[in-house]
């Protein structure tokens, strides 16, 4: 109210009797701070605006015409100089805070103190009316010059930064001496430091990325799948093509020696879209066929489809990672790839939909048949597995420490268990440790499938050989 009409008063001229010269002064100083925390208020906000403002947004504004967009896209150009400008603004602003408050505040509160008969030194009673003055002016301005329009820069970036982005443009003019004196002051600094100032500051590391996207998927802003996804880009480039092929036991191959018929009979019964051409054996792949060249011939003689569906063979080392595989198949058009290891024998193959599945997951068409879990709980500390069950995820599952620095799947295990090489057919029983384990099916020299019992309460005594 006081402040209300000595501003009224003093609007036309007339300055009541009541009010002293140190009335006006203490209303002239607190219409001044009101001014600095609003001015420091403004600039604060308007950085954290900036700072969070969708930058793809403002540059398809600035591109429609958008002359508030244009600026802030122009301001943004130079970082260092916008923050500069900004924090040349709001110092300035803090420090004719303090100023004004000392000078304005503290002295009048220790005179008034001194007048109610305080005993006590006034060099000491000014120093304690100061902390106070500092304190109260330093919550008021924290509060209400900081983080109050910080947040509300942060809850909406975008709309505000365009409202300031005149006031902004004005700022960084006006403080535009300082700036200039500033930055190339911290500049010849950081060349003593051995820093170069012109070098672009490091983006985003995968690491930093991978833990904004697992305090994202934690608050909900991203789903599981959609974090799954973008791990698995990430994942690509430290994927090796041996990883992620079909191995060649599962691959279905043509060979040259066999007739026309049996080539038509293979392919209608697998229902691939590509197959291997061999000449002596699997490690000689000298054709890639494609079905869908072949369904369209009329004529389906050996010499028709050599020449007209089928290609040269794309092969890949095994180390070759899935990032670089996906790359070539792309430059190439070509989404089938043969993996070969150091010697040149045949691994497996790898195509495009084998890379999508590293992304997106299993996808499985209408002609995939369902396959069974790798890993399956049959009953109280029993359970099904498949040979080719990774086997850190077999022994995660049922709890059993296994040796996988040594084996990688559960089949190439149970054969270090057994010491031996099954043979096709063969039906067989073992143990380790604690569990037994019956193998009714073999195929390709290889346990296509287990039965483990795991025995919590038996102690049985570890095999003192090394598997």
């Amino acid at each position: 109210m006081i402040t209300v009409r000595f501003l009224y008063y003093n609007w036309f001229g007339i300055i009541p009797d009541d009010y002293t010269e140190g009335n006006k002064n203490m209303i002239q100083a607190i219409v001044l701070l009101v001014f600095l925390i609003f001015l420091n208020s403004v600039f604060a906000g308007a950085e954290m605006a900036v700072l969070s403002m969708n930058e793809a947004k403002m540059k398809e504004l600035a591109e429609e015409g958008d002359h508030r967009a244009q600026i802030l896209i122009k301001l943004t150009e130079q970082p260092a100089h916008f923050m500069t400008a900004i924090r040349v603004t709001v110092t300035t602003a803090g420090f004719l805070q303090s100023a004004f408050a000392a000078e304005y505040f503290a002295q009048p509160m220790t005179e008034a103190l001194i007048r109610s008969g305080i005993d006590v030194p006034q060099n000491v009673l000014k120093i304690v009316c100061m902390i106070i003055v500092t304190i109260l002016l330093s919550y008021v301005s924290l509060l209400f010059g900081e983080l109050v329009p910080r947040r509300l820069g942060m809850k909406n970036p975008d709309e505000l930064s365009l409202r300031l982005a005149g006031l902004l443009k004005i700022a960084m003019i006006a403080v535009w001496p300082a700036t200039a004196l500033l930055t190339v002051t911290a500049n010849g600094v950081l060349y003593l430091m051995g820093i170069k100032p012109e070098e672009k500051e490091e983006q985003a590391t995968e690491e930093e990325i991978r833990m904004l996207l697992t305090e994202g998927n934690e608050q909900g802003s991203i789903q599981q799948e959609e974090s799954e996804m973008i791990q698995n880009v990430f994942d690509l480039d430290d994927t090796a093509a041996d990883e992620i092929c079909t191995h060649r036991r599962d691959v279905v191959v043509l060979y040259m020696e066999d007739s026309d018929e049996e080539w038509e009979r293979i392919i209608r019964e697998n229902r691939h879209t590509f197959y291997p051409v061999c000449g002596e054996d699997q490690d000689d792949i000298i054709h890639i066929l494609d079905t869908r060249d072949y369904f369209r011939l009329e004529d389906r003689s050996r010499e028709a489809v050599l020449h007209h569906a089928c290609y040269s063979p794309f092969f890949v080392p095994e180390s070759m990672r899935a990032n670089l595989i996906f790359r070539e198949m792309r430059e190439k058009r070509d989404y089938f790839a043969v993996v070969l290891d150091e010697y040149g024998c045949f691994v497996g193959i790898v195509t495009l939909h084998d890379l999508v599945e590293t992304l997106v997951g299993d996808i499985d068409d209408r002609t995939d048949l369902p396959k069974p879990d790798d890993i399956e709980k049959t009953g109280e500390h029993i359970w099904k597995i498949q040979g080719g069950a990774i086997l850190d995820d077999v022994a995660e599952v049922i709890n059993v420490e296994l040796p996988v620095e040594k084996y990688d799947t559960f089949s190439g295990f149970v054969c270090g268990v057994l010491e031996r090489v099954p043979e096709d057919g063969e039906q067989f029983r073992c143990s380790w440790k604690n569990l037994d384990i019956v193998v009714n099916q073999v195929r390709n020299h290889t346990v296509v499938e287990g039965i483990v019992h795991v025995q919590p309460e038996k102690k049985v005594q570890e095999q003192k050989e090394e598997i």
